[in-house]
């Protein structure tokens, strides 16, 4: 996917009802996970599962994912992590 043209959020969108099912992709594209929530200047990432069962909440700083809406408006994120990287994260308890 082509992020070039998808515009960026500006900080004051960076809220629960945007962000929240947002798809999280690695920097090779590869869907990694879906924002389950915010929590304080974290995000809260769902990774791994299948159909939301089974899911690994992992919570990272938000300043380390590049949210942007694309041509239909779908909310999404770029990160450097690899899906493996996430997966050896300590799982997030609220």
């Amino acid at each position: 996917m082509d992020h070039t043209n998808h515009v960026r959020l500006s900080g004051n969108e960076l809220t629960s009802e945007i962000l929240d099912g947002a798809t999280i992709y690695a920097a090779d594209d590869e869907k990694v996970g879906t924002v389950s929530h915010l929590h304080g200047s974290q995000v809260v990432i769902d990774v791994g599962g299948f159909l939301g069962m089974g899911a690994k909440p992992v919570a990272v700083p938000a300043n380390q994912l590049d949210f942007m809406r694309d041509e239909a408006g779908d909310v999404h994120a770029v990160t450097t992590w690899t899906k493996d990287q996430l997966k050896e994260m300590p799982e997030h308890q609220d």
